[in-house]
């Protein structure tokens, strides 16, 4: 089994709900990163959500995952990666950091 990590960006047209539902529909061990500008308009829009997800799965589950971004009218930009055992030790050692400061909060 693999760790991957995955940014999507969903159209910023959505509401709240909208927005949420759409994420629920990829979960895994997510950040929202909030509304940003993008680089460049894509679709004529300027800007979108972000969204950050971590995950172990086998390739066949990225396959599927990606599909299932491409069906979506909502997602607007995806990319997958698989990650290195030093990008790894990086999001435990991230994770837990922000666990910590939400401790502290």
């Amino acid at each position: 089994m693999n760790q991957y990590e995955t940014v999507f960006i969903l159209t910023p047209v959505l509401s709240d709900v909208q927005m949420k539902e759409a994420v629920e529909k990829f979960k895994g061990i997510e950040e929202n990163w909030g509304m940003r500008k993008l680089a460049y308009p894509i679709e004529k829009k300027s800007t979108g959500f972000y969204e950050f997800i971590e995950f172990n799965a086998e390739p066949t589950v990225v396959e599927k995952l990606e599909v299932n971004f491409r069906r979506d009218e909502r997602v607007i930009r995806f990319l997958t990666i698989k990650q290195d055992k030093y990008a790894a030790e990086y999001a435990a050692k991230r994770r837990s950091l922000r666990q910590s400061k939400q401790e502290e909060a």
